[in-house]
């Protein structure tokens, strides 16, 4: 345990913040302090006492990189961070002088902090669906978070390992503390919802706000592309999956309220010869044995006014708006990756223009990242699934601050979820 005042202060300190989007509890902050400081009880007692920071005395690279990620930390949803920083720097000071109780107690005021630090950047994204438990951010306990410091090869580069979290959310804060924008809250929230970081090396990182997407591998990123996002009546959620399987020759399941608003009205008003021209057939329903009826047996007026419910889908082909594959992921909102004919949409600086899927300016190029090759039928049938050789998660955000050149950008902020935080003078200031 740590000593006297030490523990004392570390202890009030140690609370770790809830951060923009998270309900700030003094008992939760004090629950978690209490779990730190008996986990690293705990690991000492394993480890019969053995140092893990300053086994070489007070002058630890280790020490010097924790105490680095400490002060920037406010940013990272730990705003006490920086007071822990100073007072660890305190006590090493001592330590130098020759106080061998202060080497014993900032070793110890070391792990507590790791600990706090590092569940502050694990905690899940507020808002964010974990549709694919394979995806889920990692969480680890406080014991583990000591047992995987304890095991690294080199501790230093253990510590900037885990406090980069992942690229982009690296780049972002690096941008805040060039502009100035630390205490911006629309900074603190956008960081809060890029936090997330898989236990798997590779994943897809898509950026709503900014209708981007990363492939990211090994902690760095090694291609991109735009993508088309959902328009603000119907946004892209934020979410954590696992893509398993591309579907080469896909149909497109036209959504039941384009069936109603769009495909109706015009089946109504140039015939059924409509739905032939642009290669939709039309089933009795949505259940798993429905089977294609004549379009001409359907009272389209009721199916207008939504008395009547039949499902359109649109065959394979050049025109068909999925392109030429897709891929799927589980969430409840059905939303997926897929290939688009109307590649001219990419050239616009908005792309908030789907129902919510998200579509790709490159879908060869993410199916050959995500297989280690080309997706291509094996013959001319629709809905061909091919399960990839691993799966690979996929992290959808939303951000509206980004970083450009190392400085700090903001977008719009088309889905109204910076609404909570009040950033406008801060924003003023950085322009």
């Amino acid at each position: 345990m740590l000593a006297g005042a030490a523990c004392a202060a570390l202890m009030t300190l140690a609370a770790p913040a809830f951060g923009a989007g998270y309900p700030t509890s003094t008992a939760a902050a004090q629950s978690a302090g209490t779990s730190a400081d008996a986990a690293v009880t705990s690991f000492y007692a394993h480890r019969n006492g053995g140092a893990l920071w300053l086994s070489n005395g007070p002058d630890s690279p280790a020490a010097r990189e924790l105490i680095g990620a400490l002060q920037g930390a406010a940013l990272d949803g730990l705003p006490s961070g920086p007071a822990m920083a100073s007072q660890a720097q305190a006590l090493l000071n001592r330590a130098r002088a020759g106080d061998p109780a202060a080497l014993s107690n900032a070793e110890r005021m070391l792990s507590t902090a790791w600990v706090l630090y590092v569940q502050a950047l694990q905690r899940p994204p507020a808002g964010m669906q974990i549709a694919d438990g394979w995806a889920a951010p990692r969480q680890q306990s406080a014991f583990e978070i000591l047992q995987r410091a304890a095991g690294a090869n080199s501790l230093a580069s253990h510590v900037r390992s885990v406090s980069s979290v992942n690229p982009i959310y690296a780049e972002l804060r690096a941008a805040a503390l060039a502009s100035g924008g630390a205490s911006d809250p629309r900074v603190l929230a956008n960081l809060a919802r890029v936090r997330a970081m898989p236990f798997q090396s590779r994943y897809v990182m898509v950026d709503a706000g900014a209708a981007k997407l990363w492939m990211v591998e090994n902690g760095q990123i090694v291609d991109s592309m735009k993508v088309i996002v959902g328009k603000a009546s119907t946004p892209t959620p934020m979410l954590a999956s696992t893509i398993y399987r591309a579907t080469v020759n896909p149909y497109w399941n036209v959504p039941q309220d384009m069936v109603q608003k769009l495909i109706a009205p015009r089946v109504l008003d140039q015939g059924v010869s409509y739905l032939k021209s642009h290669n939709y057939e039309v089933l009795s329903g949505y259940d798993s044995d429905a089977k294609p009826i004549p379009a001409s047996s359907v009272d389209w007026r009721a199916v207008a006014s939504g008395e009547q419910v039949v499902k359109v889908r649109q065959l394979p082909g050049p025109a068909n708006s999925m392109g030429q594959v897709k891929f799927s992921f589980p969430n409840a909102n059905d939303v997926f990756l897929h290939d688009t004919p109307k590649k001219e949409l990419f050239a616009q600086a908005g792309r908030d223009l789907s129902n919510g899927c998200i579509r790709l300016e490159d879908a060869q190029r993410l199916g050959r990242w995500l297989m280690g090759s080309t997706p291509t039928p094996a013959s001319d049938a629709p809905e061909q699934h091919v399960l990839l050789p691993k799966p690979v998660p996929i992290y959808v955000t939303y951000l509206t601050a980004q970083a450009s050149g190392g400085q700090l950008t903001f977008g719009q902020d088309v889905y109204g979820r910076d609404r909570d935080t009040d950033g406008t003078s801060a924003i003023a200031a950085l322009r």
